[in-house]
């Protein structure tokens, strides 16, 4: 179904070895509003728009949001990988080390586990589109706490592509939203 190429879709760079802003950063890995529920949540809501246009902007975004956990993965790993014990013990991520030692799980920053219960789909297509626009301006402003919380270069230039991947997000929604109406609105012959 895709073709994989393996490498990210924005480089990314992290300048410190830095665990207390991992941790931070595992809300867009497995919080409510991050990439992982998003990817989801538009994957499983593709199958009920009526429209092959529609179909295939949520199958579009589903899959980048997929790519952008991917980034938040390797932005989190990278911070801690060449962490010392010592340099994590008494951090926020001290929690994830004593279950996982550096490996990554969904969860978000306050250490709980990635749930299906963070995603909605209907089968009202409207309320579905009204949905996403809702999550992307949420993770935007996720990103942009995030920024604030960093103090690493390499990882901001990340965020802040990630941030207006966001943008670009809802923006597609909000058209694709007006081309649902459009069509429920239009007389249907038989």
């Amino acid at each position: 179904m895709w073709i994989y190429e393996k490498k990210l879709e924005y480089p990314v760079r992290v300048d410190t070895c830095n665990p207390t802003l991992a941790a931070m950063i595992l809300e867009q890995f497995g919080g409510a509003d991050g990439e992982l529920s998003a990817g989801i949540r538009y994957l499983t809501q593709r199958w009920t728009m009526p429209t092959g246009q529609a179909k295939g902007i949520l199958t579009d975004i589903g899959t980048e949001e997929l790519a952008h956990w991917e980034i938040i993965g390797t932005i989190v790993y990278k911070l801690v990988k060449d962490a010392p014990i010592n340099k994590i013990k008494g951090t926020p991520f001290e929690a994830n080390y004593a279950n996982r030692g550096k490996a990554l799980f969904p969860q978000n920053a306050a250490g709980v586990p990635w749930t299906a219960t963070f995603i909605q789909s209907k089968e009202d297509p409207i309320a579905n589109l009204y949905e996403d626009m809702a999550a992307e301006q949420k993770a935007r402003a996720t990103y942009e706490n995030l920024i604030k919380l960093s103090d690493d270069p390499g990882v901001n230039e990340a965020l802040r592509f990630l941030r207006e991947r966001e943008v670009v997000h809802f923006q597609r929604f909000g058209e694709t939203l007006e081309i649902i109406k459009d069509y429920q609105n239009r007389k249907k012959h038989y």
